[in-house]
């Protein structure tokens, strides 16, 4: 393979972050703008970063923060369309960051890179809310459960059925996905989830599974399942705190709901 002359004094040597990181996105550049619209939407951008710098995230929109990602990941484009689109698609900033690889691809302008850095991004989240909850009393914090399981599960496309296992002072030991199911089912065992609480030496549990539907009502399958595993694990001295479902746009507690 020939290759092109290095003038003197100069080198092919790329740092690595600008030779991979956004190759995919510069490679995308054949629809890029004319010099006046470039001036532009640079122009846009950094009175969006000035107005972040100031006031933080409260001075933005919803669509304005993700367009200020977007900057990052995709520095030669203007992201108004691509904020547009994803939206669009996916409904709000929390529909966005639940989205699958695949599905986020669909999006014109969204490659494979930018959509495994916006799931990163939403792992991040995820664990940063799994942090808040470590050594403390969960029953204490319930605000941050329902906003740590939404964030893990509301946007699953498949039903998931997750256990927050308690120590004696109701403090987090690990949450664990104990299934994974179908669209609309998830198969349990009560005796795997109490024979998994025994080896954690747990003595509490909260269940918690999703409703791909976005609909977070419990069936009386949910019901009965509940029962059944509170009525196994009741000798055994473990307590099951609550069974909460999880939807998109909400939740269901069934103690709250006075069916367990």
């Amino acid at each position: 393979m020939k290759k092109t002359p290095v003038p003197p004094g100069q080198s092919n040597w790329q740092p690595p972050e600008q030779a991979g990181f956004f190759s995919e996105q510069q490679g995308q550049g054949s629809g890029l703008a004319g010099s006046s619209d470039l001036a532009h939407y640079h122009g846009h951008r950094e009175r969006l970063r000035n107005r972040f710098r100031d006031g933080g995230d409260g001075s933005l929109a919803d669509y304005e923060i993700l367009e200020l990602l977007l900057f990052r990941l995709i520095p030669r484009r203007d992201t108004k369309p691509i904020v547009k689109a994803l939206l669009d698609r996916f409904g709000t900033l929390s529909g966005v960051f639940g989205a699958q690889p695949a599905l986020l691809q669909e999006v014109k302008g969204i490659g494979e890179a930018v959509a495994l850095d916006l799931k990163l991004i939403a792992a991040i989240a995820h664990r940063t809310l799994k942090s808040e909850l470590r050594g403390k009393q969960v029953l204490a914090s319930w605000s941050s459960v329902i906003e740590y399981c939404h964030a893990a599960m509301a946007h699953e496309t498949r039903e998931q059925f997750r256990i927050l296992f308690l120590d004696k002072r109701n403090a987090l030991i690990v949450d664990e996905v104990q299934q994974t199911g179908t669209v609309d089912h998830t198969p349990v065992y009560p005796r795997e989830v109490v024979k998994r609480a025994l080896e954690l030496s747990a003595t509490a549990l909260i269940l918690v599974h999703n409703h791909p539907s976005g609909d977070p009502t419990p069936s009386r399958a949910d019901i009965d399942m509940t029962k059944t595993i509170i009525d196994t694990a009741k000798p055994l001295g473990i307590t099951v705190h609550d069974h909460i479902i999880i939807g998109r746009d909400g939740h269901a507690s069934l103690k709250g709901l006075r069916l367990i």
